[in-house]
């Protein structure tokens, strides 16, 4: 939609320097995997926190820089134009301030880039001897060398303006001696310098003008004086015109020859940018440094959505507290549609993200496992130009976690098997949970309405469960936002289609079906439909069994019986006996 401020990239770029947000571009799409690194990284940007006049003296000079890396790139293949240089010395001008403001730093990657910076005070001299204060966009436009860089444009622009000068003091002499008081010198392009006099004034045109141009109220001449110096005008400004541009072609080759230390100095001021803009995020949005291990547990306290609470006030965002370790590393959460779950998913993969970029972190307190991936099933969507469905998407996506992931990722899933029907999806949703905890071990939470799936967590011990917390006001649901252990008995979605706006008819028949539905899954109800058509509860059983039920009692039996130990007779007696349990008769004799 080309809207701004729903993405962690907007929450997080306050950089300074267009190379500074490339580079938190970069780092946001390939976060650190070595403890050593994301360290570094966060022990400036706390130094940062904590010394906040060296923070806004370095963001001060930050602001005054242009594009280094790509001025470096432009002068590499000789694109640079007159006011890119200029902008060039500009920018380097800036860079002294910056190391005089990192000499009080202790931090070794702030002084890194800070104080042990090339400042390239010999190109930054060259180019503002050399380059005028405000050059032309153009070196054809001319007045790109500064006066004095060379002697020999000196003298050629002191020709050129002394013939300007003498041609503008023509027109007070003409003036005098042909007594035209409106002659006047003019210029253009087409026809050069000319003399224009009105036609009320043509009978006093002296013999040696030459007619140039007829206006429709005027004629406009030329003297051979005119002409003379007209042409040293020309003839200079054409000199001129071929040594400035010899010049420039000189000062952008020496400038070139320094393009591995500008490329060297702009990786550098880049860094800093974006570390001082983890540090004034940390300040303004209460982060805290994260705990980095290269253990399991995953601890966050009072945790927050790094985007989420920037679009609200700060006071109604509520933190929540995860907690994910060897005695429960898949957390089963359930609640109500709205409540909060996707919310809580996000959340952790932004923060485990935001630790590994070597950012702080929305908490009071962070713990947090270096991650090898971070892997997400979440949203809902078709793939229509290759023929996928949204369950197919969905089983796809699901397919690539079970194929990567490893003990020490993160996985976040929301919602896998809504796609198919509920036995389908379930069964999966089981299946692949199984899958995490006895296969992979992988760090995972998993938000569904599916509340069958809350059995696991009294069937596998890495399994807990969690909710999120509504409260009930008559006939509405109030979000209070906040995680508690333990499952979710409903999922409240006819209370939320009333506050989507449904129409009331709609929504009380949706209260009545849900009501039907629900007897008929406990084996009561008089079935669906207006006029009671359709009684499930009343009619046989469908073939296929849940599975969660008992195992069938045929099952039990074959399971409990010996082989050996029958005749030909006791076997044939149990078949029949087998037959009447499968078919719902017991066999009383």
């Amino acid at each position: 939609t080309g809207e701004k401020g729903g993405a962690l990239l907007d929450v997080l770029d306050v950089t300074t320097t267009p190379m500074g947000g490339r580079l938190l571009r970069r780092w946001v799409l390939e976060p650190l995997i070595h403890i050593e690194d994301i360290c570094v990284r966060h022990g400036a940007v706390e130094e940062f926190v904590e010394r906040p006049d060296v923070r806004r003296r370095i963001r001060g000079s930050l602001s005054g820089i242009t594009d280094l890396e790509r001025l470096a790139g432009k002068v590499g293949t000789g694109r640079v134009t007159p006011r890119d240089l200029a902008g060039l010395e500009r920018s380097l001008e800036q860079l002294p301030e910056i190391q005089a403001a990192g000499i009080e730093a202790k931090d070794s990657l702030i002084r890194e880039c800070a104080v042990d910076k090339d400042c390239l005070e010999d190109v930054s001299t060259l180019l503002k001897r050399a380059i005028s204060d405000d050059p032309p966009a153009t070196l054809q436009e001319g007045g790109v060398v500064r006066k004095g860089w060379s002697e020999d444009l000196d003298e050629l622009r002191a020709v050129r303006d002394g013939a300007r000068d003498f041609i503008a003091s023509l027109q007070v002499r003409e003036r005098e001696r042909t007594g035209v008081a409106s002659l006047k010198v003019g210029f253009n392009k087409v026809f050069g310098y000319y003399l224009e006099v009105t036609r009320a004034n043509l009978d006093k045109v002296p013999v040696d003008y030459v007619r140039k141009q007829t206006l429709a109220n005027a004629e406009r001449y030329f003297t051979p004086e005119l002409k003379e110096w007209e042409e040293k005008v020309f003839g200079a400004e054409d000199r001129i015109s071929h040594l400035e541009a010899e010049l420039f072609s000189d000062i952008r080759g020496r400038v070139a020859m320094e393009i591995g230390r500008l490329q060297d100095t702009a990786e550098r001021i880049a860094t800093l940018d974006v570390l001082v803009s983890f540090a004034e995020i940390a300040a303004s949005q209460n982060y805290v440094r994260p705990e980095i291990h290269s253990g399991f547990e995953l601890e966050l306290v009072a945790s927050r959505h790094p985007v989420v609470e920037t679009m609200m006030p700060r006071e109604k965002f509520i933190p929540n507290d995860i907690c994910l370790n060897e005695n429960g590393w898949i957390v089963v959460l359930t609640g109500p549609n709205m409540a909060g779950k996707s919310t809580v998913l996000r959340q952790v993969g932004l923060i485990q993200l935001l630790a590994q970029i070597g950012s702080f972190v929305p908490a009071d307190q962070a713990r947090i496992p270096v991650a090898d991936r971070i892997f997400t099933r979440v949203g809902a969507s078709d793939n229509l130009a290759r023929g996928q469905s949204t369950f197919m998407v969905e089983m796809s996506e699901t397919a690539a976690i079970v194929h990567g992931a490893t003990e020490m990722s993160l996985v976040l899933l929301d919602e896998i098997g809504r796609g198919t029907s509920t036995y389908d999806g379930v069964s999966i949703a089981w299946s692949v949970t199984e899958y995490l905890h006895e296969e992979l071990g992988s760090k995972t939470i998993f938000a569904t309405h599916y509340h069958e799936l809350t059995q696991l967590g009294d069937l596998l011990p890495g399994v807990k469960n969690m909710n999120v917390l509504v409260r009930e006001v008559g006939s509405d649901i109030v979000f209070l936002r906040r995680l508690l252990e333990g499952g979710a008995d409903r999922s409240y979605g006819i209370q939320v289609a009333r506050l989507a706006g449904l129409p009331d008819t709609i929504v009380a028949r949706a209260q009545e079906l849900l009501v039907e539905l629900e007897g008929t899954h406990t084996g009561g109800g008089e079935g669906l439909g207006r006029h009671g058509i359709h009684r499930p509860g009343s009619e046989t059983a469908p073939d296929q069994l849940s599975m969660f039920r008992a195992d069938h009692p045929a099952l039990i039996r074959l399971r409990e019986m010996d082989p050996d130990d029958l005749t030909p007779r006791d076997a044939l007696e149990l078949l029949y006996q087998l037959r009447a349990v499968a078919h719902g008769v017991e066999n009383t004799e």
